[in-house]
This record gives C-alpha cells, sequence and structure tokens, in this order.
C-alpha cells in the first residue's frame, strides 16, 4: 500500500490536563502517514484519484483547534476516526507531539503515536423468533448507522434448519461483510448490543432466538480469549453460514484451514 506522509504540522491549540493549557493554548506538531492507493493518481496525473494532502492538513488543523481534550492520546484517536471516516484512507499512522508538555524537566518532546484503519469483517445474521426478515433487516440497518461501520454486502436470506437443538423453528440466515474501526471485542459489544435491543435473552444454547450476530471473521486474525473465537469455531460444519458468505466472498480464505469459503462449502456438501 502506498504512503502519503504529512510530517512535523505545527498548530496552536487547547489541549492538556492543567487548567491553564486548556486556557492559553500550545503548540502541537502533527505527523500523520496516510496509506492509501496513488497507482492512478501517478498514472492519470489526477488529484482526484488520490488524496489532497492540503485538504487532510487543513482539516487536522480544524479538529485540533476545534476540540479540547484532556489527553493527547484522546486527541489521537479522535482525530484519527475523523480522518479515516472523511478521507479514502485505508489505514492511518498519526503521531501528536507535545514540545512544551508542562513536566519540569527539559526534554525536545513528548508524543504519542497510534495506527489505526478499517478491518475486513464478516457478520452472521440468524432470526427464528417473532418477524425474522424484520429482525435481519434491523440488523442490517443498525450497523449501517453506526460510525466506523461501512456495511458493504449483505447476502440473501435463506431458511435453513435448526443446529444443535433441532425442536424449534427453522431459522432465517445471512452473513454481512462490513468494514469497521472497531476492534475485535469493540465490535462484539456492539454485536451484543443490537442483539439486546431486539429483545434477544440467552437461555438455552442453541434454542430459538430473536437475534443472532456472531463474528466470523476479522481481517485474517486469529484469536482465542475467555469471550471470543476469531474465526468463529464451526464454520467449515455449517451451511447455514458457508452458503451465504459463499454467496457475498467465494474466495475468502480462512485463516485456519487456508482454503476458500468455496472449497470448505463443497467439501461440507460432499459429506
Amino acid at each position: 500500500m502506498d504512503i502519503i506522509h504529512i510530517k512535523d504540522l505545527e498548530i496552536w491549540a487547547n489541549h492538556g490536563v492543567f487548567p491553564e493549557e486548556n486556557a492559553l493554548g500550545q503548540k502541537f506538531v502533527v505527523c500523520a502517514d496516510l496509506y492509501t492507493s496513488i497507482r492512478r493518481a501517478g498514472l492519470e496525473d489526477a488529484l482526484e484519484h488520490s488524496i489532497d494532502y492540503g485538504a487532510v492538513s487543513k482539516r487536522i488543523k480544524r479538529f485540533m483547534e476545534e476540540n479540547t481534550c484532556m489527553l493527547i492520546e484522546s486527541v489521537a484517536e479522535k482525530m484519527a476516526a475523523c480522518l479515516l471516516q472523511e478521507y479514502p484512507i485505508r489505514k492511518l499512522r498519526l503521531e501528536i507531539k507535545k514540545p512544551w508538555a508542562p513536566v519540569g524537566l527539559p526534554l525536545d518532546t513528548v508524543s504519542v503515536e497510534i495506527e489505526r484503519g478499517w478491518h475486513r469483517s464478516f457478520i452472521a445474521l440468524g432470526s427464528n423468533m417473532g418477524n425474522s426478515r424484520a429482525n435481519l433487516d434491523f440488523a442490517v440497518r443498525e450497523l449501517s448507522s453506526t460510525p466506523g461501520c461501512r456495511v458493504k454486502q449483505v447476502s440473501h436470506y435463506m431458511v435453513t434448519k435448526p443446529f444443535g437443538v433441532t425442536d424449534q423453528p427453522d431459522f432465517l440466515n445471512g452473513v454481512l461483510e462490513m468494514d469497521t474501526l472497531l476492534d475485535p471485542h469493540e465490535l462484539l459489544y456492539l454485536l451484543n448490543s443490537i442483539e439486546a435491543e431486539a429483545g434477544r435473552e440467552r437461555i438455552i444454547h442453541w434454542g430459538p432466538r430473536t437475534l443472532d450476530l456472531d463474528i466470523l471473521f476479522y481481517d485474517d486474525l486469529v484469536m482465542d480469549s475467555e469471550d471470543l473465537n476469531i474465526p468463529h469455531i464451526g464454520i467449515a460444519q455449517r451451511d447455514f453460514v458457508l452458503a451465504p458468505m459463499n454467496e457475498i466472498a467465494p474466495g475468502f480464505v480462512h485463516p485456519v484451514y487456508r482454503k476458500t469459503i468455496q472449497d470448505l462449502l463443497m467439501e461440507l456438501k460432499e459429506r
């Protein structure tokens, strides 16, 4: 991925823990690395296919001036989210320097540096209580309207037989692809909140539910924690996940099995 560098942009702004910092202001120095593709811009010599670094620099300055935070950590997080959502940037490395930091010792500068970006995720949708289609549509709308989330594709909804506990109504299932700025646990919290808003109660494992939202994949991440496993466990054995995902991303490679979704679905059908 190509990079546009903005180095040592000086800005006078009001951020700091101490009241006088917020009242009087001080100098900050910002560096930003913008990860994007500039090949077409270079080949066609056309700014509309790149990122206007002058506009980004002015946006950084305006953001610093219009907001007041106690911590430069907070400034960095909020500014990164702002830039990623307003410009065609896939990933961003941002450093905010505070050369006049009131530490009472001689130093050149204090700074924080963060790297943030969009993550490709796939979310499974399921419902077999109430109006299942309305429940899945509700989840798609909620995710589409959440800052830091961009729903890109949604599969058709498919009627499937229940898995695990079979003495219950058929499910309506689907899969959506979404870019998100949230980390995996933040995304899990968001999905659980949407489930709760739709009236889900966790009473019977694999039992009937108004709305079920699961993280299937998050980039090519492999993680195993107490409350979250990515990729979702059992994907290769569940046609109600593989079939709708095969509709929107057949070539996606499972980071553990190293096989495409299409291949996993074919293998499942052959068993």
